[in-house]
């Protein structure tokens, strides 16, 4: 038997997202390490566009998107796991190129 890997297909307006950092311990910008226990107010975080459905106009594969944590459904692929989303719960997407303004589409 041969393993061959999935070729994964989003369906609609579905995005496929690898996260940037997994839950868990991160320090703050004064240096302060905060545990994944403490109570924060709610943080939206980056991912990467692995997959993009038919229906999708604003992001394409390779885009960084920001998003909430709590709208999302994890899938494990190949020992990783991903985000599925809807484009409409994507808070922004970065740009790479800043010509006058924050770099990101609102």
């Amino acid at each position: 038997m041969v393993d061959h890997p999935l070729s994964i297909q989003m369906l609609h307006d579905r995005i496929l997202i690898r996260t940037a950092s997994g839950p868990g311990e991160r320090t703050s910008r004064g240096g302060i390490l905060i545990p994944a226990t403490a109570e924060v107010a709610k943080r939206l975080v980056w991912g990467e566009v692995q997959g993009a459905g038919q229906h999708v106009r604003s992001v394409k594969v390779g885009d960084r998107v920001l998003y909430s944590p709590e709208d999302q459904y994890e899938v494990e692929i190949g020992g990783e796991t991903y985000l599925v989303l809807r484009e409409r719960d994507l808070q922004a997407v970065a740009n790479e190129s800043s010509s006058g303004g924050t770099g990101l589409y609102l």
